[in-house]
């Protein structure tokens, strides 16, 4: 009897982390489904472009929220450290002094927030019709 418990047991504790491995995998992954600004978000990487931010900057947050689900494939650079206090010496070196920031491949910078449009402009990444 006993050995019988102990494989239930053991079997709820196996089936408990496959369900908590998917619903990590899910929740922070996105569950692999494509968004509809990934070739954008992707071809502003191919095309060297890079966006500074920090995670509680609202800004930050805005700028992302355009790409959507999408947003996981920006060439995206945490600069705070992860109790907001100070900036990562990454972005130190990188001179950067306001959040959100985007590095150009010609050496250009933009700061604040910059549209889907202006980005595809200035890197000739296409939008999505």
């Amino acid at each position: 009897m006993r050995t019988k418990t102990k494989g239930k047991i053991f079997f709820i504790l196996i089936a408990g982390a496959v369900v908590l491995a998917a619903w990590f995998y899910f929740a922070f992954r996105g569950g692999g489904a494509s968004g509809k600004l990934d070739s954008f978000a992707l071809c502003l990487k191919e095309k060297g472009t890079i966006f500074y931010g920090a995670f509680w900057c609202s800004h930050c947050q805005a700028q992302k929220k355009l790409f959507g689900s999408s947003a996981k494939l920006l060439p995206y650079v945490e600069c705070s450290f992860p109790n907001g206090r100070g900036q990562l010496q990454v972005c130190n070196d990188k001179n950067i002094k306001s959040y959100p920031t985007w590095d150009f491949a010609d050496g250009e910078r933009k700061e604040g927030e910059v549209s889907l449009a202006d980005l595809s402009a200035k890197t000739g990444c296409a939008l999505p019709e």
